[in-house]
């Protein structure tokens, strides 16, 4: 069990959570998730830790409402507790000085990327961090990742804070100015596959993090597959960070929708209930 001990709204659907958890802030890395579950009836899902406070023992959570689950996680207060929180699990990141990093985060993206860039700065390299959204309001960790970069751009879809553009447009910004050793690439499916395109016509090694689409954690439902250069990988226990050049982003964004339909439905079944 795990207790609630702090929440922030970030926006309307998007939760920042520390939950008490001593013995995985002992051991988390970056790139490490948890697996969790709210009470006995309710389904596993993976949350990326954003980051830990090993003298506290906590870690910190960002969920964004997309489904039942992660609407009833964000709807907890403080001191509500959670049944399950196991981990931490995953590969953690490959990280060592190698120069200049580029870090592109997209929406709730940023909050996996949060601890890599600390991770790229304490390690010595020279950290540019991008933070896209569509608008201002959904800008999240902005302080946080200033405090380890030493360069922070901001892009939003609608130029309503920061400059306007995709976040691709900002790396080719980065790029076309100063030489980049490595790129990181998080955020929603179709934002890393153009981030990994545009990094592939500079020969930049870039790593993207797969994390959306896993589901129970263990490898064992085959709901993350996805192929990696060809070959065939499980994104909770081989990932989930993979050479962003050699993610079949298509499938992945095909499996993703896979079961859209049947999400939608529960999910208005559920405000339903709520609204009762």
């Amino acid at each position: 069990m795990s207790k609630i001990l702090e929440k922030e709204f970030f926006s309307k659907n998007v939760v920042k959570l520390v939950l008490e958890a001593p013995e995985i802030a002992k051991t988390r890395k970056p790139g490490h998730f948890v697996i969790i579950r709210i009470d006995e009836k309710g389904e596993r899902i993976p949350l990326t830790i954003s980051s830990a406070d090993e003298k506290k023992g906590t870690i910190t959570l960002v969920i964004q409402k997309v489904g039942v689950t992660s609407a009833k996680l964000c709807n907890m207060n403080v001191g509500d507790v959670i049944m399950d929180v196991v981990g931490p699990l995953g590969t953690a990141t490959h990280i060592e000085k190698v120069g200049t990093v580029l870090c592109a985060g997209g929406g709730v993206g940023v909050a996996p990327m949060l601890p890599i860039v600390e991770g790229l700065k304490k390690a010595g390299n020279r950290v540019i961090t991008i933070l896209a959204a569509r608008s201002k309001d959904l800008i999240i960790l902005e302080d946080q990742m200033r405090e380890y970069s030493d360069e922070v751009i901001v892009m939003t879809d609608d130029g309503s804070y920061g400059k306007k553009g995709l976040v691709t447009a900002g790396m080719e910004e980065v790029i076309n100015r100063e030489k980049v050793d490595l790129c990181f690439v998080i955020g929603p499916a179709i934002m890393m596959k153009f981030g990994a395109l545009t990094t592939k016509k500079y020969n930049i090694p870039t790593v993207a993090s797969l994390n959306t689409i896993m589901v129970d954690g263990t490898g064992m439902c085959g709901a993350c597959r996805v192929h990696i250069g060809g070959k065939t990988r499980f994104v909770c226990v081989d990932g989930p960070e993979f050479d962003a050049h050699q993610v079949d982003f298509d499938e992945m964004m095909t499996r993703l929708g896979a079961y859209k339909d049947q999400e939608y439905e529960a999910y208005q079944k559920y405000l339903q209930t709520v609204e009762a």
